[in-house]
């Protein structure tokens, strides 16, 4: 053993490189592992809290508590799987955690659900076996994954899938579903001699906070559990793996992190990683540039403020083939910060979207960046969604622009509002003054499932802060195509030149 690199904890730091040999049996190769805790873990703690430690700096330690969560052998689980007659590995994410009071607010998500992540490089035969529930009337989400031979009995499904995919198996609904994440095979092999990989191999790990900084990459391997926050600050940096970083040792509003945090950053790569009920927003972009986001699988809904994906004060995001459920916005663009970059050249594309209590899209609060713009949002699912999915309301003179949604797919619960564009003043506000939209498309949007007002909002503030140029280009809602007609369209004061296509 070798005591080397240091990583901090909030305001402490700890060191360890611990390196040493097990055989990976399901990938059948002997790999190292360059960093592991599990039942070193809290020996090297107290080693660490008197001194001995080979930063040469004497410390001392208070670690954030920790929650013990047993081996997935021992949690009875809803859902067996098999991918080509092989067993997978079924994880569980929680719902509605302590200190959230479902009482009070009248909210049920539908409890605790599962979800299988593994590679397919060619056709699978995908079997799934349910002792607690009936899967005769399962419907798979979203439609457009199609799949095939599927057949059904009460307590067993199979099908095939032809290529790697996100599939939501719900036999009731939002009441405890399977999500299947069919992966591409990865391409990655990471040299576990090379001193900028932090590699974490199968296995519970609790490192409460991973921090990377330029040139180095963090490898979470398929079966690794990572309880911890990672924080980004430098360039050239990458995070990937079939592995999950889990939250569930943090509390909301008493200890929490976010699962990543890119700050100051350029060049970054976040892919394939699953994560994993957050006490926090999930993922934080933050005064960043130049960051792709690929194939990361968000299952959230643990805790309140969970945010999805949050690009802030950032341009050049590239976010792709993810899968988001959180209680709080999916994907909100904010601008706190005047003296930094303008929010632009956002684009999400090709991903699953299911927010269980506020926005899908959330545009404008809490900004007050000069701009924000060069917007793009392109074949997307939205499975589940409660408040406004579309909610465009800047404030603080800032400027809402050139933003494209395009290709959207939403199943419909009956919800009260489909669009709002508003400029507003809010309670987020240092400036109380609305901010401005202007051109902004939507186009190939489609509801389905269950009939409701979905009413559609246009509103200006005032003349100097108005909503202009807003194209409407075969949005249709139940089979009837929007246009100015439509009932439930709202169009107020200080609205220009809307166009339906």
């Amino acid at each position: 053993m070798t005591l080397s690199a240091c990583e901090k904890l909030s305001e402490e730091t700890y060191c360890i490189d611990l390196k040493t040999f097990l055989t990976d049996l399901s990938k059948h190769k002997m790999r190292k592992i360059k960093v592991t805790f599990n039942s070193v873990q809290y020996f090297i703690i107290i080693l660490l809290s008197t001194g001995l430690t080979s930063c040469g700096e004497k410390i001392n330690i208070t670690p954030p508590p920790i929650t013990t969560e047993p081996p997935v052998s021992e949690i009875k689980l809803d859902y067996k799987v098999w991918i080509n007659g092989i067993e997978a590995t079924v994880y569980e994410a929680r719902v509605q955690d302590p200190p959230w009071e479902k009482e009070e607010v009248n909210l049920d998500f539908g409890g605790n659900y599962s979800f299988a992540s593994f590679e397919v490089d060619k056709s699978a035969e995908i079997k799934i076996e349910s002792e607690s529930r009936s899967l005769t009337d399962v419907v798979l989400f979203p439609v457009k994954n199609s799949v095939s031979e599927l057949t059904k009995s009460d307590n067993s499904i199979s099908f095939k899938i032809e290529k790697p995919m996100q599939l939501i198996i719900e036999p009731d609904g939002k009441k405890s579903p399977l999500l299947l994440f069919a992966n591409p095979v990865e391409d990655y092999n990471p040299n576990l001699d090379d001193p900028d990989l932090i590699y974490y191999g199968p296995g519970l790990h609790h490192p409460a906070v991973i921090r990377l900084k330029s040139n180095q990459t963090l490898y979470i391997d398929e079966g690794a559990v990572v309880h911890a926050g990672v924080y980004i600050e430098g360039e050239n940096i990458t995070v990937r793996g079939p592995g999950i970083i889990c939250g569930n040792d943090f509390v909301w509003g008493e200890y929490s992190r976010h699962l990543i945090e890119i700050n100051k950053s350029s060049n970054v790569v976040v892919k394939d990683v699953v994560l994993r009920g957050s006490a926090a927003w999930t993922m934080i972009i933050n005064r960043s540039k130049n960051i792709l986001v690929n194939n990361v699988k968000v299952v959230g809904g643990r805790a309140q403020n969970d945010d999805g994906m949050n690009p802030v004060n950032s341009k050049d995001v590239q976010i792709s083939n993810c899968f988001i459920r959180t209680d709080d916005d999916c994907i909100a663009l904010k601008g706190f910060d005047t003296n930094f970059y303008n929010v632009e050249r956002i684009a999400v594309e090709n991903c699953i979207l299911w927010c269980d209590r506020a926005r899908i899209f959330l545009l404008g609060h809490e900004s007050r960046a000069a701009y924000m713009r060069d917007l793009t949002f392109r074949n997307i699912d939205i499975v589940h969604f409660s408040m406004t999915p579309f909610l465009l309301e800047p404030g603080e003179e800032m400027r809402l622009e050139n933003v494209v949604f395009e290709d959207i797919r939403l199943n419909g619960e009956g919800q009260n509002e489909l669009i709002r564009l508003k400029p507003v003043i809010n309670q987020y506000m240092e400036t109380k003054v609305p901010g401005h939209i202007n051109n902004i498309t939507f186009k190939n949007i489609s509801v389905t499932g269950k009939p409701g007002p979905y009413k559609i909002q246009l509103m200006g503030a005032d003349e100097a802060h108005s909503v202009r140029n807003v194209n409407i280009e075969n949005m249709n809602i139940f089979g009837r195509e929007v246009k100015e007609d439509y009932n439930n369209l709202e169009i107020g004061e200080y609205v220009h030149d809307i166009k339906f296509l």
